[in-house]
């Protein structure tokens, strides 16, 4: 059975940074792809950024493109999503997922593609 329990979320102003969490245990992570998603109130969950096993692909949805960035250190079985510059939309709770299938070279934006899933921090923007 594999965990992940994200931390990091909290009250921020618009235009300050946090940076997430994630740490896994049950499997092998540094073989699969890692992603976080968002949803905030009365909105589907979205997207947000996703990593190779290997870290050397990354992908991100328009909004966040620049502002975040995710990474992994797969020594410590832990993926990081560090956000800058955040604005009141980014207002959520943020879902660490590991992706299902080991080894690949790109990852999406699909969520059936991720096979666990987190508790979810709370991040809160005010403007």
């Amino acid at each position: 059975q594999v965990q992940l329990v994200e931390s990091g979320g909290g009250l921020v102003q618009a235009g300050g940074s946090l940076r997430l969490s994630c740490a896994a245990s049950g499997r092998t992570f540094s073989n699969y792809g890692m992603g976080w998603f968002r949803q905030a109130p009365g909105k589907e969950r979205e997207f947000v950024a996703a990593i190779t096993w290997s870290g050397g692909y990354t992908y991100y949805r328009d909004s966040v493109k620049g502002r975040f960035t995710i990474s992994r250190d797969n020594v410590k079985n832990m993926v990081y999503l560090q956000m800058n510059s955040l604005k009141p939309e980014d207002t959520a709770v943020y879902f660490c997922a590991a992706h299902r299938i080991a080894l690949r070279t790109i990852v999406t934006g699909l969520s059936n593609e991720y096979a666990y899933w987190g508790q979810g921090t709370q991040v809160t923007v005010s403007s």
